[in-house]
């Protein structure tokens, strides 16, 4: 699929910005950085899915549940700030 978008100028300098200092093309960049975002869990469910494996494989105690909520939430807002939403 071939995609075109328009950036305003601020985006296009900050993607030309980063594309370069990873030694790549602003394309590569940006498909990199959709790939990326899009293989991201989107929803509270998909955030939960490996604790509640975790949960289910094991005889957890409630604390260590609770410790791997945390991480999971605390994954998920890193990943968030790091996008800028």
């Amino acid at each position: 699929m071939n995609l075109e978008l328009r950036l305003d100028p601020e985006l296009e300098g900050r993607l030309r910005e980063r594309a370069a200092q990873e030694g790549k093309a602003p394309e590569e960049y940006a498909l990199e950085a959709v790939t990326e975002k899009l293989s991201r869990p989107t929803s509270f469910d998909e955030i939960l899915a490996p604790v509640r494996a975790a949960v289910q494989a094991s005889d957890m105690l409630e604390v260590e549940i609770d410790s791997a909520l945390e991480d999971a939430l605390a994954e998920s807002r890193a990943g968030r700030r790091r996008d800028g939403e």
